[in-house]
Formats: C-alpha cells, structure tokens, sequence
C-alpha cells in the first residue's frame, strides 16, 4: 500500500467509527465529501480514463456508509478516483477533530527563500511562481503533463528534487501515485512542503519523512464547497469558503 495514504487509513480509521457519509460529489476539479456533523473535505479528481461513460462503479452507493468504507478507498493502489474519494473523506474526518497549532505566517514567507536556495516545484501554483521568483531564487517546476512552457519533463525529477534547497510538492501526488517517488527523489532539502486543497493537514503522517511543513485548507462552508464542486468549480471559487493553513511535520520542531 501506499506509504503516506496508509499512514493516514491508520491515523483516521479509529476517528471514522460510528461516523456517516452525509453527501459526495465527484466534480470535474475537485470531489467533495460531507460526512455526518456538517464536516467536509476536499480533494483533486484526476482526469477520466474510463473507458465508457461510467467513471466511479461505486456511484449512487456512497451516500449513508460508514466514512471508514470511504476512507479505505485511500488505499486503492488501482484506481486514481477511489483514492480522491479517500483523501477527500479523510480531509472531511481531520476537518472534525481539533484544530492543529497552525503557523502564524503564510507557508512560502514561513520559508525564508533566498536568492541563494534552490526551489524544485512538482505541479504548477501560478501565484506562488510569482512570489518566489521576487526573491530571486532559482526556481525549477516539474510537471506531469506538461501545460506550460516554463516547465520541465518528469524525466528530470530525480536531478532537480535530488538537488533541491527547498521543495514544494502538490498534495495531488497523493492521489496520483507519485507521492512515494517523488519523497524517495528528495535529496537533503532543508525544507519540504505538500502544498494545496487536497494536501492532509496531519503532520503525524509525515513526521519521520523529509516533509517539514503541510500547507492545505479547511473546509468552513461545506454546502457552499458542495454546490460549487457540483458544477465545475476549482480552486478559485471555493476559495471564500475555505481556511487555509500550514502545520510543521514536527521534523524541524
């Protein structure tokens, strides 16, 4: 199974008993699950690769299960969308529990870059390229499927994240399958982030790895994020109503 989404199914599964799946929506950029108690999660739905029009054989069966049979899905080495209904349901049961102490400051400020560190990027965070590049960094941004024109091939992951001050990885990676490669490729970064809406805030999970900080959102207004992940809607336009956060993996504490 895959190292992190395991180490999450284990942390969460205890707090997932007795607890219902209220609502999911499957959209076209992000899923979103309600679970009993009005809580909900977030996370990226990969692009389709069905073969017919069905693309989720368990659709019209999720809403009134147990979220721990929504949580497994987390751990489907097979299927890309069963482990976005995963991570989702997780971000839904960690939404539910205390919050975590948070930092003070936005993430990349948190950092410190300088012109002096090396920035390897996996995924493209348009804003986040603008503000790094103000502190004159070098900044390398690896990408899957290539979109734009400033980016590299994953050929070169192994040479740019070996190599790396600084690392920025999207928590989609979690759901695609490349986060326990991406992690293997990390040389000696002084700091690690998994960046974005998908990413897990629990630093437990990361904690002996060479992640140091977790950068994700909370979902404030789950009917709002429901209705917007209904009809298309991205990052963008659930923004006014999530909470988004940083925790420290307890690596540098």
């Amino acid at each position: 199974m895959l190292t992190v989404q395991k180490r999450l199914l284990d942390f969460l599964l205890p707090q997932a008993e007795n607890i219902t799946i209220n609502d999911v929506r499957i959209g076209l950029g992000y899923t979103a699950v309600k679970i009993e108690g009005g809580y909900g999660g977030v996370a990226w739905t990969p692009p389709p690769s069905a073969p017919c029009c069905t693309h989720f054989e368990k659709a019209g069966t999720l809403i009134g299960r147990p979220a721990k049979d929504l949580l497994t899905m987390l751990g489907e080495e097979a299927s890309a969308l069963a482990r976005a209904v995963g991570l989702a349901t997780a971000n839904a049961l960690l939404a539910s529990l205390p919050k975590p102490p948070v930092l003070e400051e936005e993430v990349i400020s948190a950092l410190q870059i300088t012109a002096d560190d090396r920035v390897a990027m996996v995924g493209y965070f348009g804003p986040v390229i603008a503000q790094l590049q103000r502190t004159g960094c070098q900044l390398d941004i690896l990408e899957l499927h290539a979109k734009h024109a400033d980016t590299l091939p994953p050929e070169k992951t192994g040479e740019v994240l070996g190599g790396c001050t600084v690392a920025i990885i999207t928590g989609t990676s979690l759901i695609n399958g490349t986060f326990d490669e991406l992690l293997s490729a990390l040389g000696a970064p002084r700091a690690a982030v998994v960046l974005g809406p998908s990413s897990p805030l629990c630093g437990e999970i990361f904690h002996d790895t060479k992640i140091t900080h977790v950068a994700g959102a909370r979902v404030r207004d789950t009917n709002a994020v429901l209705r917007i992940v209904s009809e298309g809607g991205g990052t963008m336009l659930m923004k006014p109503h999530l909470d988004f956060a940083a925790v420290r993996t307890g690596l540098n504490d």
